[in-house]
């Protein structure tokens, strides 16, 4: 029995799933060719297989195969889309929304636009984490080129309204760019249905490998522009130069192969697990759930808990379990959660807080040491500030 701490950061990575492995082993040694080598069977089987996940991609969000680009992961994603846009349609206008909640690999690209001279408007969210619909209308101009929303929230789970954003978009020929790092695998996606025409992806959310991500250009209805990030090569369709990591990317396609085979099944497993957690902690005075009770990813607990440090909680569960006290990627600032903050809580509530990421490989049992040494470090840490709840 591993005596490692029980992992339950499952937003921040996830463990390569074994199957996932297996697939990609074959590409490191015996079928390493460069996909772009078309002229020996080396290069022929590294092909077969990009074009193999390709497909897998494009059918797992109803898009068509010659629609997907890959990227490094879903930062390189956010920004190729984001820059892409502000580049391309710079004549057509240089207005951006987006909101509060969204992850920085989004909002630090729409600063860096804003710098340049484009308007970007950020929208705050309710207090449950969604977007205020009303707003993002108040919000169009006429020269608004761009709506980004993510589809699940790092940090609190919240599942955004995708197609009723997407469609206040289309009527207006605006279009609509979701980052949907952590939705992919784990919610039904489809991009004709909610009217997206860009989405970003990565696969090391979703039990496959770190560094390499995806994202998806509408070609028809309307024919999205992007100007190239990255050139070299004009690999991409242009719009992404680099040689293309094979073994990655085939994990990248049996990673959400396999989540979408099991995602209705996993979802009721994690979401019979994260109630479970929820039950036994909210036993507790003086602890909030972060974000909408229902619209949430399955596998996200965020909670806030009075008179305790969140990094304090983090810490004081360490040996047993690992969880975060916010965005992994934001981790090395010491401000409160952005998030948090943008769902109203006060500076003392968002420090407050710890994201339970309960993933594919956690148990019935390992929730249930979770919730003790949650509940005793929470009364430990209480009773030293002499508080009394």
């Amino acid at each position: 029995m591993s005596n490692r701490p029980i992992y339950l950061d499952s937003h921040a990575t996830t463990p390569v799933d074994e199957r996932v492995l297996a697939a990609m082993i074959p590409y490191f040694t015996e079928k390493f060719g460069n996909p772009a080598s078309i002229s020996h069977v080396y290069g022929w089987e590294a092909e077969a297989a990009v074009k193999q996940t390709r497909q897998l991609l494009a059918d797992a969000i109803n898009a068509a195969s010659e629609e997907i680009v890959f990227t490094s992961g879903a930062t390189e994603a956010n920004n190729l889309a984001i820059k892409g846009v502000a580049e391309a349609y710079f004549q057509k206008g240089q207005h951006i929304i987006t909101i509060a909640t969204e992850h920085k690999a989004v909002l630090d690209p729409c600063e860096y636009l804003r710098s340049l001279g484009f308007g970007i408007t950020i929208l705050p969210v309710q207090e449950n984490g969604l977007i205020d619909l009303n707003q993002l209308e108040n919000a169009f101009r006429p020269d608004t080129i761009l709506v980004s929303v993510m589809a699940a929230n790092n940090e609190i789970g919240v599942l955004q309204p995708l197609a009723e954003i997407g469609k206040m978009c289309s009527d207006r020929q605006i279009l609509f760019h979701t980052d949907a790092a952590q939705a992919i695998g784990k919610i039904p996606l489809d991009i004709e249905e909610m009217n997206i025409d860009l989405m970003s992806l990565t696969a090391h959310k979703v039990y496959g490998p770190k560094g390499i991500g995806a994202l998806y250009v509408r070609r028809r209805n309307p024919k999205v522009q992007l100007a190239p990030q990255q050139h070299g090569g004009g690999h991409e369709r242009g719009m992404r130069s680099g040689t293309l990591y094979t073994p990655q990317i085939v994990g990248f396609g049996k990673a959400v192969e396999i989540a979408l085979a099991e995602q209705e099944t996993e979802n009721q497993r994690l979401t019979a697990l994260r109630e479970r957690l929820w039950k036994q902690l909210s036993n507790l005075k003086g602890i909030y759930l972060n974000g909408h009770p229902q619209q949430r990813l399955a596998g996200n607990l965020n909670i806030s808990v009075e008179g305790v440090d969140g990094a304090a909680l983090s810490l004081g569960l360490q040996p047993v379990v690992a969880v975060s006290s916010g965005s992994a990627c934001s981790s090395a600032n010491t401000a409160p959660s952005y998030v948090l903050t943008a769902l109203g809580h006060s500076a003392p509530l968002a420090y407050a807080s710890v994201r339970f990421g309960i993933g594919r490989f956690n148990t019935v049992e390992e929730i249930d040491i979770v919730a003790q040494q949650a509940i005793s470090t929470i009364q430990s840490l209480r009773s030293s500030l002499v508080i009394t709840y």
